[in-house]
């Protein structure tokens, strides 16, 4: 399977996920862009959807989920996302792509961050 085709999977299966939320806990978080923290299934499914970008996307796990959720204010706030996803991805011993920040922001836009 090549990677488009596994982030696409990814990112359905982790939108069935997202449905699940509570309305309030939506409306809650909307106003900021950032969507709840995710539970143990949807936290599974964004590494993962992480993870087939590049594993050093995920190095820390907790660091990788909260730079997931607050990169989704950036998308929704009509910031540069793909410099901040370089900036915010970016660890010593890897720094983001162009390319890896697209689809970074591709993947969030698609099934982690609210509309």
């Amino acid at each position: 399977m090549d990677t488009r085709t596994t982030i696409v999977a990814i990112m359905a299966a982790l939108a069935f996920t997202l449905a699940g939320c509570s309305s309030s806990d939506k409306a809650d978080s909307r106003a900021a862009g950032i969507p709840p923290e995710p539970d143990s299934s949807q936290r599974a499914v964004l590494l993962v959807g992480l993870r087939a970008i590049d594993p050093w996307l995920v190095g820390d796990e907790d660091e990788a989920i909260d730079d997931a959720r607050n990169q989704c204010s950036t998308i929704s706030g009509g910031g540069d996302a793909d410099a901040t996803a370089k900036s915010r991805f970016s660890y010593p011993a890897h720094e983001v792509t162009d390319g890896e920040a697209k689809a970074i922001n591709r993947m969030l836009k698609a099934a982690f961050c609210l509309s």
